[in-house]
């Protein structure tokens, strides 16, 4: 297993040079009910599949899962553990081009991403942006929870 990667702290006018490159792995994240509970509250999903975990032993699974919007919500947290980019006013999460949910996460699953930079153009504003694609694993399973493609803005 690789070990978490230090963040990269980049500045501003060198964010261009991270195209391509693999900015390692974040920390481990466990998922426990509790957080699953309350993305259900949040979102009022409460399909019994996340939240009830006595009828959960014996659905698809053989568990609760986390919601996979849950798991998708984790790149915020993961993104700015690998990357930060000094020099700049304002950071956005501009959103997403393209996410697949390709495995379910299990309550007491621990789940961690790794992320490699594929693209960043100059936008007006003194702005960057930039394409990154994100895959989402969960410990010891061969497929990821999820593939992303996500995007992100900085102001100088």
């Amino acid at each position: 297993m690789a070990e978490t990667t230090p963040k990269n702290v980049v500045a501003f006018e060198d964010v261009t040079g991270l195209i391509g490159k693999d900015l390692g792995k974040s920390e481990w994240i466990t998922i426990t009910q509790e957080m699953v509970n309350t993305f259900a509250d949040a979102t009022s999903d409460h399909q019994w599949i996340h939240v009830d975990p006595e009828r959960a032993k014996d659905g698809p699974f053989g568990a609760p899962i986390a919601h996979g919007f849950l798991t998708l919500s984790l790149v915020i947290p993961f993104w700015t553990e690998l990357l930060d980019v000094t020099g700049v006013t304002t950071k956005v999460n501009y959103g997403l081009d393209k996410v697949r949910f390709t495995s379910p996460v299990k309550v007491g699953s621990r789940v961690r991403m790794g992320v490699t930079v594929a693209d960043v153009q100059e936008v007006k504003g003194n702005g960057l942006h930039l394409v990154a694609d994100g895959v989402i694993e969960i410990e010891g399973e061969e497929r990821p929870a999820v593939v992303a493609r996500f995007l992100s803005r900085f102001y100088a």
